[in-house]
């Protein structure tokens, strides 16, 4: 999950496995799988810096490491 603001200030969490797209367009539209869409204060960077955060935070990147080492590289 990561914490993002939205424009009126407030701060909302979300999946961030969820998030479909970013866009800058100049206001910061995330479009979650469900279809809903959030405007929000954060830049695309910053946004993909704390999905990277959570997803490193979750163990994921590790899992899918382990996994290739597992089962060796594919020719």
């Amino acid at each position: 999950m990561i914490t993002v603001t939205r424009l009126n200030g407030s701060r909302v969490t979300i999946n961030a496995l969820l998030i479909e797209t970013v866009e800058e367009t100049p206001d910061t539209v995330v479009t979650l799988t469900t279809g809903k869409k959030m405007v929000v204060k954060e830049t695309a960077s910053e946004l993909v810096q704390l999905v990277q955060s959570y997803i490193r935070s979750i163990g994921v990147v590790a899992a899918a490491h382990k996994s290739e080492q597992t089962e060796g590289p594919t020719t």
